[in-house]
């Protein structure tokens, strides 16, 4: 019994079932422990926690306000004091999407369980069914994606959680039967790799300044002296649509040098504009 109380002033809680098969049990949901932190240590794990305070969803939102709560009150005053200019002073600034992803939790939970899913998706032109296996989860610019093999068009798809209404079912499915990366970190790291097309854009000084905060383009941008630059990578057949209609509103701030499939479609997207708003 002594053994038990000790266990259960360590931070272990812990409940009792009758029977043959009785005795006692850990919750699964248990309390951790307590942990000794640095000042240091306290302060960098605010601060890693500012890197999320401005995404609409979280996987676990309520529990993140709730530990962080409970963390900041148990610190020295002056810790606490420390930790509030972080709050005050330092911001990962995402921009509102206005995109709720009521599902990214079960998402969460399906990735976790290396689960298949059927789902009900919103994509851009219409909306359908499909049965995914996702690879993981990343969070980029404010909005969650889901990379995933699609059993409908037999190929890894990029999913964004937000635009999934439902999840009709979940199951298992065995391992090695679909050709998908182990991790999503094998699977970022691949995508980096674009050989499709070598784009090649001439920017002005403004076209330069606007495509610095657009993570895809900035890491092929070169700026020269004058301020002027300019994008010189190579990029996927997946991204030239995307390319093309991120360009297309820079006007004579940005000129298309390479490749012709971009330029063409460029011009094909001007000619629709001019056929919508100039209509006889």
């Amino acid at each position: 019994m002594r053994d038990l109380q000790e266990l259960e002033q360590a931070g272990f809680p812990l409940y009792s079932e009758v029977g043959a098969a009785g005795g006692y049990h850990i919750l699964k949901e248990c309390i951790l422990p307590p942990i000794a932190f640095s000042e240091n240590e306290a302060e960098a794990i605010f601060f890693a926690c500012q890197a999320l305070q401005y995404y609409r969803d979280l996987p676990f939102e309520q529990e993140t306000i709730s530990v962080l709560k409970k963390f900041l009150n148990c610190l020295p005053l002056d810790v606490q004091n420390s930790i509030t200019q972080i709050q005050n002073k330092i911001v990962f600034w995402i921009p509102d999407r206005h995109c709720d992803s009521p599902l990214l939790k079960s998402m969460f939970l399906v990735v976790i369980n290396h689960h298949a899913v059927t789902i009900r998706y919103s994509s851009t032109y219409s909306e359908n069914t499909r049965t995914i296996i996702p690879i993981g989860l990343y969070a980029m610019n404010g909005l969650w994606y889901c990379p995933a093999y699609c059993t409908t068009a037999n190929q890894i798809r990029v999913f964004r959680v937000d635009r999934i209404k439902e999840i009709l079912t979940e199951k298992p499915y065995p391992k090695g039967t679909y050709p998908i990366p182990a991790s999503i970190q094998e699977y970022l790291e691949k995508t980096e790799i674009k050989n499709d097309y070598h784009l090649k854009i001439q920017l002005t000084d403004i076209g330069v300044k606007r495509c610095e905060s657009e993570c895809l383009l900035a890491t092929g941008l070169k700026i020269f002296a004058a301020g002027d630059g300019i994008i010189d990578m190579e990029i996927n057949h997946a991204s030239l649509a995307w390319v093309a209609d991120y360009i297309l509103p820079f006007g004579n701030n940005a000129t298309v040098l390479e490749p012709l499939e971009l330029i063409e479609l460029i011009k094909q997207k001007i000619y629709e504009l001019h056929q919508h708003y100039c209509k006889s």
